[in-house]
């Protein structure tokens, strides 16, 4: 399974994503960490998804991922 960190602004609907491979939860754990401790604006969500693919994110996390769907 890989890990995806997500930066998500609920505000602006901006998205930042960054996916970590098999075995890299770690990583992506301690990426989320840092990015939390690099923000204090209350409208930015941080999180830390393990999942088969970007694919099944999309599906069940779909609200960080509207304004992907809308641009398109």
């Amino acid at each position: 399974m890989s890990s995806f960190v997500i930066e998500f602004n609920r505000r602006t609907g901006a998205l930042n994503l960054e996916e970590f491979g098999p075995g890299d939860s770690r990583a992506a754990i301690e990426r989320r960490l840092e990015l939390e401790s690099q923000h204090n604006d209350q409208d930015v969500e941080i999180v830390c998804l393990m999942s088969d693919s970007l694919e099944t994110i999309r599906r069940t996390h779909r609200r960080y991922f509207r304004r992907d769907t809308m641009a398109a």
